[in-house]
């Protein structure tokens, strides 16, 4: 069963690996997001009126309707692109998943067992 959860899907690029995996582990000490999957991938769009291909990393990034705004906040600063990629849209969850994931915004989230 899928159900509404309050999570949303917010994407963006980076320019390689390390990058990208900076950015997440950084959204993730700030508590924005319960989990970042990275994928590499090849973009194909027009800059300044010039088509461009470039191979660039993505970042599926799983947040809260709450905490959306301040995602966006923090990627911008964050981001090593002037004008990032920035899509977001609510989902819907398995419960488990989806319980999950709200767990790990919460404030009083537990931290991980040692």
């Amino acid at each position: 069963m899928i159900e509404a959860s309050g999570l949303v899907l917010a994407l963006t690029t980076e320019a390689n690996a390390e990058r990208a995996q900076q950015l997440a582990e950084a959204l993730l000490e700030r508590d924005l997001v319960a989990c970042v999957s990275i994928h590499p991938v090849q973009s194909f769009y027009r800059w300044e009126g010039t088509l461009q291909a470039s191979h660039e990393v993505q970042l599926l990034m799983k947040t809260s309707a709450q905490h959306l705004d301040a995602l966006r906040s923090a990627v911008s600063e964050l981001h090593s692109y002037d004008t990032p990629e920035w899509l977001c849209w609510p989902v819907m969850a398995s419960p488990a998943y989806g319980a999950w994931a709200i767990a790990e915004l919460s404030s009083d989230a537990s931290p991980p067992a040692a």
